[in-house]
């Protein structure tokens, strides 16, 4: 399975269709995030699910519990300042890492709507990782 291909074909979709997509991520609440690669300095684009706090939007870097952090994880780290896609809403954010509290409040009410996050968050804890949560504030 090559992600870069599937990935492309959500963005294609996602943008076709004012953010509905099909398949594996159809009927989850989508977003795209494009983000400035850490490495490579290239604008990257992402395709999300993603949960909301008041005004912001909040994803995970679940990777599907994996004992790793994906990719873009580090890209928000390194060049927090992105763009998101709602819809057929488009904006500039900042990517807030959270921590403590504030994370734990934020990935437990994702996985109340998406259990799936249980799954990743049981998945990651077998090998000691936490797994990372976003605030994608509108600048």
């Amino acid at each position: 399975m090559d992600w870069l291909d599937i990935n492309k074909q959500v963005i294609e979709e996602f943008r076709a269709n004012d953010g509905k997509v099909s398949g594996q991520l159809e009927g989850l609440p989508v977003v795209l995030v494009t983000m400035t690669g850490a490495k490579s300095g290239r604008k990257l684009c992402s395709p999300l699910v993603y949960s909301t706090d008041n005004d912001d939007v909040v994803i995970i870097a679940s990777k599907g519990g994996a004992p790793e952090d994906p990719n873009w994880y580090y890209n928000l780290v390194a060049n927090p300042t992105i763009i998101v896609e709602i819809g057929s809403e488009k904006w500039e954010a900042i990517a807030h890492l959270t921590e403590g509290d504030e994370r734990t409040r934020l990935y437990d009410a994702q996985a109340a709507d998406q259990p799936q996050f249980l799954q990743y968050a049981a998945n990651a804890a077998e090998t000691g990782r936490v797994i990372p949560v976003f605030r994608l504030v509108r600048s």
